[in-house]
């Protein structure tokens, strides 16, 4: 980690700061403190996505802090502009190519294909939302309760509350924000954080649940956001009889995952990116990770078609099992 380096590098240019297509509360925290910290050290940038963030606990997290995120279809972005990554890595299957120059990359998930930066700073952690905070707090820019309690949430947000994923890293920035934050409002923000239809997608999962030894897989057979795919996906590895969660639904035009892993030598990532090689792309962390299947690579006929991605998973297991 570098912070001078990342300042002097995009300074004198129009930059934006990109965030994964449909962007969660970490990516949404990470893009925010990112710009506060570039703005205080005389960078100005703008947040973009591609995507909705029509889920009721990003919606909130956007109207209670007042960010400002902008979707790219709204914005008039030039081949001449930086771009800025943040909670993505280019080339991942989660991330809308823009025009403009992916210069840099901050991110805390595995590299799933190498690419050049003229700033990369790419290491493992719960949460995007700890390196930033690590920039802020190393660099000695001053706080405010507003980007501290941002920075807060995101970590809570991706670490599951700091119960998946965390490193000694997580928690040292964790206790740095802790002394600014506003954790009443943080804590009202996990309230009435799910909509009636939510309902719909746990029941479907429940009903459609196949397990294979420790392996759970469900299949939601309606369209679903990316965070709900990803909430039932944490529901699911609770189970006693599971250590492995694997559930999919339709999604912009083929079939979004959610993978969950607490099987000890199984990483997520590995294992997502193994089981849809050659139909569609995956990757991630050890403990979560996520994948997409297009369409036209989809094998025709439902029934045939989720067997046929169950199996895909259960050998996946035994392979990536094998590398440990």
């Amino acid at each position: 980690m570098d912070w001078q380096k990342l300042i002097e590098t995009v300074r004198g240019h129009r930059i934006w700061i990109q965030t994964h297509n449909f962007p969660d509360p970490d990516a949404i925290a990470s893009a925010y403190g990112l710009q506060y910290f570039l703005d205080c050290h005389g960078v100005r940038a703008e947040i973009c996505y591609t995507g909705h963030v029509d889920k009721i606990s990003v919606v909130k997290m956007i109207s209670n802090f007042d960010i400002k995120i902008c979707p790219i279809e709204e914005l008039d972005l030039k081949e001449s502009d930086y771009v800025v990554l943040v909670d993505c890595q280019k080339y991942n299957a989660n991330l809308t190519d823009i025009p403009g120059e992916e210069v840099a990359v901050i991110d805390h998930h595995k590299t799933v294909k190498p690419c050049e930066y003229l700033y990369k700073d790419v290491r493992i952690t719960g949460s995007c939302s700890t390196l930033i905070a690590q920039y802020i707090k190393e660099s000695g820019t001053p706080i405010t309760k507003k980007v501290a309690s941002v920075l807060y949430y995101g970590m809570k947000m991706d670490t599951d509350s700091m119960n998946r994923g965390v490193t000694k890293l997580d928690i040292e920035m964790m206790d740095y924000l802790f002394d600014y934050t506003d954790v009443g409002l943080v804590q009202s923000m996990y309230n009435n954080g799910m909509e009636l239809q939510d309902l719909r997608a746990y029941g479907a999962a429940i009903e459609n649940i196949q397990i294979y030894d420790y392996i759970g897989l469900a299949r939601i057979p309606f369209d679903c956001q990316d965070a709900l795919i990803a909430m039932v996906s944490d529901f699911i590895l609770k189970l006693d009889a599971v250590t492995i969660a694997v559930i999919y639904a339709e999604r912009g035009g083929g079939l979004k995952f959610s993978v969950r892993s607490e099987e000890p030598g199984v990483h997520a990532g590995d294992l997502t990116m193994k089981a849809l090689k050659g139909i569609g792309d995956g990757g991630g962390h050890f403990t979560m990770a996520g994948g997409f299947v297009p369409k036209e690579c989809r094998i025709e006929g439902a029934s045939v078609e989720d067997k046929a991605l169950y199996e895909r998973f259960v050998r996946a297991v035994e392979e990536v099992k094998g590398e440990f």
